[in-house]
């Protein structure tokens, strides 16, 4: 398809271990990718490489990845690239194509559609089985119901599973089957699926009906997995059905990116990837090209610390800019005091030449990001939540979208920007923005659509106006945005896969990052390392992180900065003394209360002792502790475990505290603990005592 000057242009942008990579015979290969490496760049370069070579066609080539955006973006890469016709989905697109092709002949009739409400659906389910159809339970029911399909839990295994692997949930696990059956006993009557049933439906297809087996692999030759490490047992069981017994499979990955555990996600397959694969190529990506040396090496102070890192994941990152801004440390009395600081900072990038796009505000929970709104608001800066409105159902981008498309059926001629520009001045879009509000952000939404007919022309070989409304379909229908100018606001997990010139990490402390739930078990707490590690490595050359000691103006200081900063914090900082003197305080009571061993788990220390001394719990107390805790989350509207862990309690009624003092003393138990709850949770013990 292409000769042997075509290839060795392809191949010379690239690195030598992107190289490598790239032209790895076909057959399984492993790239184990760090943050800012070029994976992307990587594996779409390969699969141009194998096209190019003669090894595959376009057609027979399926790359899964995550992420609408994700997949948009190696659609994007590929077309320029001179790669026509490759598949580049996510896992449930895929999936979903293929189950509707198939569906007439597996199952017959008419394909059922996606359920518009799967949380209707399970607080109907919910209700029917006695459950509590408040909100927040309804939601960890949903959470739990999709857990266990990603899992390949069934039904009536859930609650076995439910106890072996510890998951904390706000009815016990038997009322979660029920209605979990009920959920799917809901979705047959009404004769639709959710997503995880996309995934199970294909897979048993395949598996099951050897003719539809036959045509899917005669069609899909060559597959690529981006983002290896988070994929679920059901995404990997419907790849092991696509593969079937072939091992033509290029995988990517980086198992000091796994945030989604929670979901059922787990880096085992990319760190077992050898033992399945013997003759696997494995190549490592460690430059990094996205940051500076000084973001970098914040990155690898962060990952280095973790805990029981599996030798897969030791990668350690190398900068590859020109040095930058060190990074910035800030701790402020009050939630507002730090939100106004971050605009006051944003302002400055701003003013200096930093486009707001290019700077974001991440934070763990989205309920951070009301202070920041508001505070970027009156400083008069423009910013977009990820995960608000999607930009498609925006009512001008849909307006746009229709005279776009009237227009595609008789072309006018000229550049298409220009083309495009002229049709969209029909529905507002004019040559100059307006000073602010709703009506610069319609404008901003407009603009971006001409800006993407730039980039459109600059990547397709033949960019006429039918072509170009056929990727903004096809960018709708994945829910792939192009960029609209203004500071984006997002959780750390929903910053996964992008990045920004300017980072703010925000909220950094205590009971939020690691979150509050975490505490007590190791493995949540490296999984929250992990997720800061993410949030470190969006950032290209600005990075600022901070904390506030009170929520509110005038409350008290009694937060401590996340423990995730220890060591991070530069020696003359005047936080780096208050640091030192906590991880003093940490290591003073790491001690064993019944033998004196010293503590090293996350668990021990909470429960101040070894594992292998005896437990000295008062079962009856543990007991009316969960009955408190049940009581307290259905007021609060919140899942129980937000109150307080199962690891928590455990220490309590192991510990009996009597006072503040010893209540506090409990590894998990901070100011912010003892205020909303200290004073029930003392009256509990000393009515359990009382009782005895």
């Amino acid at each position: 398809m292409g000769s042997d000057t075509s290839t060795a242009d392809l191949l010379a942008g690239l690195d030598p271990e992107q190289r490598a990579a790239a032209t790895a015979p076909r057959g399984p290969v492993c790239v184990l990718a760090g943050a800012g490496t070029g994976k992307t760049r990587t594996i779409t370069h390969r699969i141009a490489y194998l096209v190019r070579a003669g090894h595959v066609a376009p057609g027979q080539v399926l790359a899964v990845t995550f992420t609408n955006r994700a997949a948009g973006e190696m659609r994007a890469r590929l077309r320029s690239l001179g790669v026509e016709g490759a598949q580049a989905r996510t896992f449930h697109a895929a999936a979903m194509r293929q189950l509707q092709y198939f569906w007439p002949r597996v199952i017959g009739g008419r394909p059922w559609p996606l359920a518009e409400s799967v949380f209707r659906l399970a607080g109907r389910a919910a209700q029917r089985v006695g459950a509590s159809t408040e909100i927040e339970v309804v939601r960890d029911l949903l959470s739990e119901i999709e857990w266990a399909k990603s899992s390949l839990i069934g039904i009536d295994d859930y609650p076995a599973a439910a106890a072996r692997l510890h998951r904390d949930t706000s009815e016990p696990a038997e009322r979660v089957r029920d209605v979990y059956r009920a959920y799917e006993a809901l979705k047959s009557d009404q004769q639709v699926l959710d997503f995880a049933d996309l995934l199970l439906h294909t897979t048993a297809a395949i598996e099951e009906d050897r003719s539809v087996a036959d045509e899917f692999r005669d069609r899909y030759r060559c597959f690529v997995v981006d983002e290896y490490q988070d994929v679920t047992p059901l995404q990997h069981r419907l790849l092991d059905a696509w593969l079937g017994e072939r091992d033509d499979l290029t995988v990517v990955g980086d198992a000091n990116q796994t945030i989604y555990s929670f979901g059922g996600a787990s880096p085992a397959p990319l760190l077992d990837f050898t033992r399945r694969f013997p003759e696997a190529a494995v190549i490592r990506l460690e430059r990094d090209y996205r940051s500076t040396p000084q973001v970098v090496s914040l990155a690898n102070r962060v990952i280095g610390a973790a805990r029981s890192r599996p030798a897969g994941s030791r990668l350690r990152l190398v900068g590859q800019r020109s040095d930058g801004p060190e990074p910035r440390f800030s701790e402020y009395d009050d939630e507002q005091a730090e939100a106004a600081a971050v605009a006051r900072r944003a302002k400055e990038l701003i003013d200096a030449g930093t486009p707001a796009s290019e700077i974001a505000v991440l934070y763990r929970v989205n309920a951070q990001s009301e202070a920041y709104e508001q505070a970027l608001s009156e400083a008069g800066i423009s910013y977009l939540i990820r995960g608000g409105e999607r930009f498609f159902a925006r009512r001008e981008v849909r307006e746009a979208m229709a005279a776009l498309r009237t227009a595609a059926a008789d072309p006018p001629e000229g550049e298409l920007p220009a083309v495009v520009r002229g049709l969209l001045a029909r529905v507002g879009l004019t040559d100059k923005p307006p000073s602010g509000g709703a009506a610069k952000e319609r404008w901003d939404a407009l603009n971006s659509l001409v800006e993407l007919a730039e980039e459109f022309v600059a990547d397709a070989s033949e960019a006429s106006l039918p072509r170009f409304v056929g990727e903004l379909e096809q960018r709708a229908a994945a829910q792939h945005p192009p960029t609209v100018e203004g500071v984006t606001l997002a959780s750390l997990h929903s910053a996964k896969g992008l990045e920004w010139d300017a980072v703010f990490l925000v909220g950094l402390a205590e009971g939020t990052m690691p979150i509050q739930h975490a505490d007590g078990d190791d493995a949540a707490i490296e999984e929250e390392r992990r997720l800061f590690y993410v949030g470190v490595t969006r950032a290209r050359e600005h990075i600022w992180l901070s904390w506030a000691l009170a929520r509110n103006p005038g409350g008290r200081r009694g937060r401590r900065r996340s423990r995730f900063l220890y060591g991070l914090v530069p020696e003359d900082h005047p936080a780096a003394r208050v640091a030192k003197s906590a991880q003093h305080k940490n290591r003073s009571v790491s001690k064993c209360r019944i033998c004196g061993t010293r503590l090293t788990g996350a668990l021990e220390v909470k429960l101040a002792r070894c594992a292998n001394c005896p437990s000295d719990i008062d079962e009856d107390l543990l007991a009316q502790l969960k009955e408190w805790r049940v009581r307290r989350s259905r007021e609060l509207g919140v899942p129980a475990y937000v109150v307080f862990t199962d690891a928590t309690l455990i220490a309590i009624a192991e510990q009996r505290p009597v006072d503040d003092s010893a209540l506090v003393s409990i590894s998990g138990i901070g100011a912010t603990k003892l205020e909303r709850f200290g004073a029930d949770v003392l009256a509990v013990v000393r009515e359990s005592a009382g009782q005895r």
